[in-house]
């Protein structure tokens, strides 16, 4: 069976979604029964990029801010290039990872990984706003199957599309290998640049942008004793987001003190580092579609405490220690006790362990591959 695997996505810096493309492509290609041709908006290949484009992100910014109807018009030539290909590849199925998907003759896969749009959409640019309204209710009802990270994202899609059950399939994502537990002298280098020890701070990784909670992080850490917050400083992993204006009274008044420290973006070998050299991570997200991040850090080992809403509870289940997303003090009281209690934290990390072990990214790709299967005799 043949798929057109939409990839243009990898020409740019990798994020979440490129992440999920990157690794479920390398996946399906252990599938004998497949073959594979991706996509990457003006080119076809049969094999996945090995680097973003440089200078991507960048020259696209500036086309969509002094361009008019700059998504319209690159929609447009995108079609063009895409029906090109297909009539050489001739696909019997064709997979769109995001909310977009081309114009297909054949059978039509697509995953959402959340609806943001729907609850933050104050966090998509206008125009791009507006293309997601327009076009995603008849995407969701011309589509075959539609693959979701979560079974929370599922009960979304029906809620709000009136999506019928059967065209929904629930594929977990997997994580990386890179994210595995480390003894000290495995991350020394890279927490000696950051200035940080071993099991001696407090993670905290997503966008900078209030959806991400970083403002009941900053202020449950604020509560915590003196003496546990020199101890557990908290390293704050991530790009700036919208509205990054809100946090920085806070942060600005902690990192000055010392007990926060800001990373920035971190390639993943960093980030592997870090987060399974961490004591604890803390992830209390008002709204997820999965978060990555929880599986990646009790696949390193590191005890997590993370918000009991949206898809959380479903990825963390019992391995997970769970807050208010707006009670600072529970969070407090559950970071000190992490920090603290040596036997609570040993078992957290054991739970955390024992609960990854049920994702991968094999799993995710043998669901995918049996709905392609599914869409192409439907």
């Amino acid at each position: 069976m043949t798929i057109a695997l939409n990839s243009k996505i990898l020409l740019a810096p990798r994020t979440g979604i490129g992440n999920y493309v990157v690794e479920l492509a390398q996946a399906l290609q252990q599938d004998a029964g497949l073959k594979m041709h991706y996509f990457y908006g003006s080119r076809w290949q049969e094999t996945l990029v090995d680097a973003p484009m440089p200078g991507y992100s960048r020259w696209a910014n500036i086309v969509k801010r002094y361009l008019p109807g700059a998504y319209v018009l690159r929609r447009a030539f995108e079609q063009k290039r895409f029906n090109r290909g297909v009539r050489k590849a001739c696909p019997d199925v064709y997979h769109e990872p995001s909310l977009w998907p081309l114009n297909f003759a054949g059978p039509t896969v697509m995953t959402v990984h959340d609806l943001t749009h729907i609850h933050y959409p104050q966090t998509q640019p206008k125009d791009r706003l507006k293309e997601i309204e327009r076009r995603l209710p008849s995407a969701l009802a011309r589509v075959n199957r539609i693959l979701v990270d979560s079974a929370f994202i599922g009960d979304e899609i029906k809620q709000h599309y009136s999506v019928p059950e059967q065209k929904i399939v629930v594929a977990p994502l997997g994580c990386a290998a890179i994210f595995q537990p480390r003894v000290e002298p495995q991350v020394a280098i890279r927490l000696k640049k950051l200035g940080l020890h071993y099991r001696g701070f407090i993670l905290s990784v997503g966008t900078l942008e209030p959806r991400k909670n970083l403002l009941l992080t900053l202020k449950a850490h604020a509560r915590l004793p003196l003496f546990l917050r020199e101890r557990f400083p908290l390293l704050v992993v991530g790009m700036q987001g919208w509205h990054v204006d809100q946090l920085q009274g806070a942060l600005s008044q902690a990192v000055s003190a010392g007990h926060v420290r800001l990373a920035g973006y971190l390639d993943q070998a960093d980030l592997a580092c870090v987060t399974a050299a961490a004591r604890i991570m803390v992830f209390p997200s008002l709204y997820e579609g999965f978060g990555l991040p929880v599986l990646e850090a009790m696949t390193s080992g590191t005890p997590v405490i993370t918000s009991d809403c949206a898809s959380l509870p479903e990825v963390a289940a019992e391995a997970g220690i769970y807050v208010d997303p707006q009670d600072e003090e529970g969070l407090a009281e559950q970071m000190r006790c992490l920090m603290e209690d040596d036997e609570i934290w040993m078992a957290q990390h054991i739970a955390g362990l024992e609960r990854s072990a049920q994702f991968s990214w094999k799993k995710c790709a043998s669901v995918t591959a049996e709905v392609y299967r599914q869409a192409a005799n439907s």
